[in-house]
C-alpha cells in the first residue's frame, strides 16, 4: 500500500510537492517537478526485514575544479530499520524510533549539527 499522493516536504521554509512517480512491488518514489528532490520508501525481505526511508536531493553548484562551470551535485539522507523476522512488534520499534528522534533533534538538532561538523 502506498502513502498519500502527493507527499510534501518543507525545505528552508518552502513547501515542495512530491507526487508519486514510481511504485514497485516493495516500494514507492515521490519526486519534485524539477527532479531535484526524491523521497523513497522501500522494504526488502530475507533473513532480516529492511525498511528504508530515503531523501535524495540535488542542486547546481560551482565546480570546485572549474569555477567558471557549474555542475549538478547531490546528497542523500536515509534511515534503515533492520529487523529480525520475529521478536519486535511495530509498537516496540516505534517506541525506539520516538526515542531516537528525540535524541537527535534535541537542542535544535545539536547532535546532527555536530555530526555534520565531523564530531562524534
Amino acid at each position: 500500500m502506498s502513502l498519500a499522493d502527493p507527499q510534501s516536504i518543507t525545505v528552508s521554509g518552502t513547501a515542495v510537492s512530491l507526487p508519486r512517480t514510481n511504485t514497485s512491488g516493495d516500494g514507492s518514489q515521490y519526486t519534485s517537478a524539477d527532479g531535484a528532490i526524491a523521497f523513497k520508501l522501500s522494504s526488502q525481505y530475507g533473513r532480516r526485514t529492511r525498511r528504508t526511508v530515503r531523501l535524495d536531493f540535488s542542486k547546481i553548484a560551482a565546480d570546485p575544479f572549474l569555477p567558471a562551470q557549474n555542475t549538478r551535485v547531490s546528497a542523500s539522507l536515509y534511515t534503515v530499520f533492520d529487523l529480525p523476522p520475529a521478536g519486535y512488534t511495530n509498537a516496540d520499534v516505534l517506541a525506539y524510533w520516538a526515542g531516537y528522534k528525540t535524541l537527535v533533534t534535541a537542542s535544535s538538532d545539536l547532535i546532527i549539527a555536530k555530526l555534520l561538523g565531523g564530531e562524534s
